[in-house]
């Protein structure tokens, strides 16, 4: 964390930072700044360091109280509209108490006391009686993500109640005084941008966002016709598959279900992390399947694939490019697909802050199969590649195996791969070529 805050204090402000001195009470200003990044291409604030990148620090026994305030403001849409739930990370560098407050590229317009805010350069601007760039934002946002689509006809009835009551449940574990607890399922969707009034066609309703998070299966289908998972394991029948599953849901269901599959046919091999011990497959699987759906382009026709091959692991979906070619932790951006969708799952623990997700995997990833992963993005597709040799012997099949269906063999033999796997230290030798399709 400090090392992220070094980097950014260095680089000084500009289009996507911002210094606020603050050292006992929040600076009023910040919320300007909050909006402006909303609005353009987020960036992070620092509270505690000067214009010119000189630490000043927060004062410790004040920290607390500007945290609350700032947290309690930002969710309150008489100061922030539509309101937008934001976190603050607190750290200490060289004594100083240092907060630190990530801001996305949200996929609304946002206003502070009713002011349209951009980002210009270091500086943010007032754009509300501009009429021709107030326009030009509103035509971005609403351009760049579909998920902010309005269904005006889906009602309440057609959404799963008993999703409602999971999300709660998972957010009051941490929070049992979490604003959610007391929330009507409508009054849920509003605080999450999930249910929008169309500022073209003036119609309000439920969002596709909404829909792929709550809907049931058939208002899915509806909404979004082409979306769908496509999981194989093409070990030993690379012809056809192994085993399959055709995901056709809800997105929260969908990553239940897509780990189910992960746990049934990839191993976990024993890893340490000081005392403590770690499922490796289940930390970077659950991260690589929640981005793929967090960040796909539901719009797009093709379905978003998660293949287990004998040398390979890889997953590809339709995406709207922000990086063209490799990804790696040099060039990282952090860069939402969905907005909406993601800090819906960042709220209820199952996403990192933007970045720090993959970062995890490429730590991870080593320890667990002996390889770094390939990430591009291109054109159409996110594409992300892990060479693993867990599957490179030949399989071998018993007589009274032959007459046997072939997922059972697959499991029996990804069974026996689980318990008798270590971490690889060299990896295999195989090009990173794109998967066919």
């Amino acid at each position: 964390m400090n090392e992220q805050i070094i980097r950014i204090i260095k680089q000084g402000e500009g289009l996507t930072t911002e210094f606020k001195e603050c050292t006992g009470r929040l600076s009023k200003t910040v919320y300007e700044t909050v909006c402006a990044f909303l609005n353009t291409k987020g960036g992070d604030i620092l509270l505690g360091v000067k214009d010119d990148g000189t630490i000043t620090g927060i004062k410790k026994e004040k920290a607390e109280e500007i945290i609350q305030d700032f947290v309690t403001t930002v969710n309150n849409e008489t100061k922030l509209s539509p309101a937008f739930s934001l976190s603050i990370n607190e750290t200490t560098i060289d004594g100083k108490v240092i907060l630190h407050i990530f801001v996305p590229e949200a996929s609304l317009v946002h206003r502070c006391d009713s002011r349209i805010f951009i980002r210009n350069n270091s500086g943010d601007f007032d754009i509300t009686n501009k009429h021709q760039e107030v326009s030009n934002l509103y035509f971005r946002k609403q351009t760049t993500y579909t998920e902010n689509r309005v269904f005006p006809y889906a009602e309440m009835a057609d959404l799963r109640k008993d999703l409602f009551k999971r999300v709660r449940r998972i957010v009051t574990i941490e929070n049992a005084a979490h604003p959610w607890r007391r929330m009507s399922d409508l009054e849920l969707l509003k605080a999450c941008s999930l249910f929008q009034k169309d500022p073209v066609t003036g119609q309000e309703g439920i969002t596709l966002a909404g829909i792929l998070l709550f809907g049931k299966d058939q208002l899915v289908a509806a909404a979004a016709p082409a979306f769908r998972v496509d999981m194989l394991k093409r070990v030993i029948d690379t012809d056809r598959y192994d085993d399959r599953l055709d995901l056709r849901t809800n997105i929260i269901e969908a990553v239940d279900k897509a780990m189910q599959f992960v746990e049934k046919h990839l191993p976990t091999p024993f890893y340490m992390e000081g005392i403590q011990s770690m499922n490796l497959r289940n930390i970077i699987f659950r991260e690589v399947i929640i981005n793929m759906l967090i960040h796909k382009e539901y719009m797009g026709a093709e379905p978003t694939r998660f293949i287990i091959e004998r040398d390979r692991v890889y997953t590809e979906n339709s995406n709207k490019p922000f990086i063209n070619g490799v990804i790696n932790i040099s060039n990282l951006v952090p860069h939402p697909k969905n907005p909406n969708i993601a800090r819906f799952f960042r709220i209820i623990g199952q996403a990192e802050e933007l970045g720090s997700g993959f970062r995890k995997v490429y730590q991870y990833c080593k320890a667990y199969c002996g390889s770094d992963p390939v990430i591009t993005d291109d054109n159409a597709y996110f594409r992300f590649i892990l060479p693993v040799s867990f599957f490179s012997g030949t399989p071998q099949v018993t007589p009274q195996d032959s007459d046997q269906d072939t997922t059972q063999v697959s499991d029996r033999i990804s069974e026996q791969v689980s318990d008798q796997v270590t971490p690889q230290v060299t990896p295999p030798s195989y090009p990173p070529s794109y998967p066919p399709r």
